[in-house]
């Protein structure tokens, strides 16, 4: 089993001293890859220091909705120029967008429209966090038609809104919600989306699974996820987990699992 988890906080305080362990568990669950986001810009020195401690971690560096006001007018200048000088482990912009519950959504705006549009002028993916607000971020990206792929991280929308975003040619996280029996709109929704623009994500240490405590999560859940997918859609998990890898690696334009870095 190739499992890749596309959204993964592992430079979180909470894996301070234990990353080999937490690591190690993941791998006996399948998992073979992970993408670290960042969410500003006093972390992404640290994320881009405990992706480089292996081979089969990348990351992506961004100013998160929730942290703008922790950022002053130069730091999107500081963000293009990181990027810009950033090692090839560094896979998207992101993770940035809009949050309708946590802040202004007229001061998210024009952080989250400007990162949209750097990932694009770098030829970069994209990773966004969306929390009710998808109908506001399916506009930007039809208003600035980025070429780059697209993540809509931890997706629990509509039907109707995960379609627009397929349409749009985005990709839909999905994560341990789904393991929840409560969540039985994203479920739904989830169980009728195309395979092909799902790819999965744990966003530990939080978003946790069924049976984990909350802030307990860690990658190897992924595999408790892989199976809940795979019950909803009625999929084999060997064949399921090829597509899902499959599809992360178009996200991310990673190698192929096995091949030459």
């Amino acid at each position: 089993m190739q499992l890749l988890d596309a959204h993964c906080h592992l430079d979180f305080p909470e894996f301070d001293g234990r990353r080999a362990e937490v690591w190690q568990r993941a791998r006996d669950a399948g998992v073979t890859g992970l993408v670290i986001p960042g969410v500003r810009q006093r972390d992404w020195g640290r994320v881009q220091q405990v992706a480089a401690e292996s081979c089969d971690w990348w990351y992506c560096l961004g100013i998160h909705p929730w942290y703008i006001d922790e950022h002053d007018s130069e730091a999107l200048g500081a963000l293009e120029a990181t990027l810009r000088q950033a090692d090839g482990r560094c896979v998207a912009v992101g993770e940035c967008g809009l949050d309708r519950l946590r802040g202004d959504l007229k001061a998210q705006q024009p952080w989250f429209e400007a990162q949209v549009e750097l990932a694009d002028r770098l030829d970069l993916s994209l990773v966004i966090h969306s929390v009710r607000t998808h109908d506001e971020v399916a506009a930007v990206l039809r208003r600035l038609r980025p070429k780059v792929p697209v993540l809509i991280h931890g997706f629990a929308g509509s039907y109707e809104q995960g379609r627009a975003f397929v349409e749009l040619g985005c990709y839909l996280g999905v994560g341990g919600v789904i393991t929840h029996d409560r969540a039985r709109k994203t479920r739904d929704t989830v169980s009728r989306l195309p395979i092909e623009s799902l790819v999965l994500e744990t966003d530990a240490p939080d978003m946790s699974p069924a049976g984990v405590g909350k802030g307990l999560n860690e990658p190897a859940t992924l595999r408790q996820i892989l199976t809940t997918l795979a019950e909803l859609t009625d999929h084999d998990e060997g064949a399921l987990s090829a597509q899902l890898r499959a599809n992360a690696g178009r996200l991310y334009r990673l190698p192929e699992p096995g091949s030459a870095q």
